[in-house]
């Protein structure tokens, strides 16, 4: 994990936040300066950042919205106020409201992102500024400390090269908290393509199969929001096994970024999961990410307990080569 430490002062009015990474400080740099790298990892796991505007100039301005699972948004807002490429920036950071402009009913902080060289990459520490104990004290409480923790341990995925990373890697899970966990898998593939595997009933019949020998007899899927979907897969006559499936509704669509469903198994009691997918392109490869939030950690066990992970692997490698190929 890359956060080294996290730090409040009440008598200085300052949080301080101190990260490392394997990479050097320019590389570092562009994922700070880049918006649709910063897309990736500003805003905690299920409230992925969209910045609708960009102006990396002294006075200029950046805003963004975090969409979260079931559509619900929360915008933001900086302007800059001093820029030292590479070695980072200093801005006023904010809520906003519809229109862009900073929320009356929120404080505003002041925050520096100072990048420097390491002996094994390079560090960040972001410093905040509050205006008042009252202002650090209502920041606190909406999670911005914990918020600002989950979002910088994003930005691994985001430094690495994707084709380097994908050599010997398969599917990998992350366990984030009681419930939620995070898997990722590197597809060999453009990311309309991955999506598309993930919609059209045909391309799923193909490879979202789990152990060799499975069919699946029924692939329904409505990808619009509020439309709902349901998988059923069976052994082949004589291999052991017994029919099951899944079905679920859209909360989100955002071809072809992101989609977000409900799924539970079909016939069991009790709440089924939130999963989130986000798919991102670089250099012709696919980074497939899938958080998944569970109603307790008991059900989060059980599940994963089931050799799910293994299963998707399975599926993923049959993706690539029968579909992708």
């Amino acid at each position: 994990m890359p956060v080294t430490s996290v730090t409040t002062d009440p008598e200085a009015l300052t949080m301080t936040l101190v990260a490392d990474f394997p990479v050097g400080p320019e590389r570092l740099w562009r994922a700070f300066s880049d918006p649709r790298q910063l897309e990736r990892f500003w805003g905690p796991p299920g409230y992925p950042a969209t910045f609708d505007e960009f102006d990396l100039t002294p006075g200029g301005v950046a805003t963004y919205v975090m969409t979260g699972p079931r559509g619900d948004v929360s915008r933001g807002r900086w302007e800059f106020l001093s820029i030292d490429a590479p070695t980072g920036y200093e801005v006023l950071d904010a809520f906003a409201d519809d229109s862009g402009a900073a929320s009356a009913d929120m404080p505003t902080s002041r925050m520096r992102f100072a990048i420097a060289p390491t002996d094994t990459g390079s560090r960040l520490t972001l410093l905040t500024h509050f205006p008042s104990s009252e202002a650090l004290e209502q920041l606190a409480a909406v999670g911005m400390v914990e918020g600002a923790t989950m979002a910088m341990s994003q930005l691994d995925a985001v430094l690495r090269d994707l084709r380097e990373y994908a050599a010997g890697h398969g599917t990998e899970l992350e366990v984030l908290d009681d419930t939620h966990v995070r898997i990722t898998r590197v597809i060999q593939g453009p990311r309309e393509l991955v999506w598309r595997a993930h919609h059209d009933p045909e391309l799923l019949r193909k490879w979202m199969l789990g152990p060799d020998g499975w069919t699946m007899p029924v692939a329904d899927v409505d990808s619009s929001v509020g439309g709902h979907y349901r998988y059923e897969w069976e052994p082949a006559p004589g291999q052991p096994g017994e029919r099951f499936g899944f079905e679920g509704e859209t909360l989100l669509s955002d071809p072809p970024r992101r989609a977000v469903t409900t799924e539970r198994m079909i016939g069991m009691p009790g709440e089924g999961t939130v999963n989130d997918m986000t798919l991102y392109e670089e250099d012709g490869v696919t980074l497939l990410t899938v958080l998944i939030e569970y109603p307790d950690k008991e059900t989060r066990d059980m599940i994963l307990a089931t050799g799910m992970v293994d299963g998707m692997e399975t599926s993923y490698a049959r993706l690539e080569s029968l579909v992708l190929a």
